[in-house]
């Protein structure tokens, strides 16, 4: 994976699946992502309130299908929903760097400890140690902390890889598709499998 810088940029996004579902949907029937962009544009594809977003709908959503291969178009459409949202939460991984650490150093970390809970203070701690580490977070608010909580916490509730609970979520280990695990693999992508599974 790409390394980027970090970004609270996430505050603003949301899981986005059907809208995720509609780009690959296109893609697989022949649009391309400028075809996909002018629909958008015209027909308001993702039912958006106002075109500002409707507009930062199509460049997330767009650039979460970008970072993965072509090859997990057609597997998508040909997926159950649960390996769907897998899917969509790798994209996610793929373009937002400080979530992906999130995944790994929180979420894997309680996978292989054999713990099946993350709290509120999980998440506090690690944003607390990146602020130690990163100038860059430091500056964040705790609002807008605060708010990136609340979008991980949702990220994962949504992706079917925890409960939805208020407070203290229940951890619900996936278990890969083996056509999933095998394109990730062809793709250079075992820390995801790592990641996602709790494996050192």
């Amino acid at each position: 994976m790409r390394k980027k810088e970090y970004s609270a940029a996430t505050v603003k996004h949301s899981f986005w699946f059907s809208e995720f579902r509609k780009v690959v949907a296109l893609l697989n029937n022949g649009k391309t992502f400028d075809d996909i962009k002018v629909l958008n544009a015209d027909q308001n594809l993702f039912a958006a309130p106002t075109q500002a977003r409707a507009i930062q709908i199509y460049n997330t959503v767009t650039n979460r299908v970008k970072s993965l291969d072509q090859t997990f178009y057609l597997m998508f459409e040909q997926s159950d929903v649960s390996t769907q949202k897998i899917i969509v939460l790798l994209s996610i991984m793929q373009t937002d760097s400080l979530f992906f650490d999130f995944v790994y150093e929180v979420y894997r970390e309680k996978l292989i400890i054999g713990s099946n809970e993350l709290s509120d203070s999980d998440i506090r701690i690690f944003f607390k140690d990146k602020q130690l580490q990163i100038e860059q977070v430091a500056k964040w608010t705790d609002y807008t902390l605060q708010r990136l909580s609340r979008s991980y916490k949702t990220f994962l509730m949504e992706a079917g890889v925890t409960d939805r609970a208020p407070g203290n979520r229940q951890i619900l280990k996936p278990i890969l598709d083996p056509k999933l695990e095998e394109c990730m693999k062809e793709n250079g992508m075992i820390v995801m499998i790592q990641t996602l599974t709790g494996v050192r």
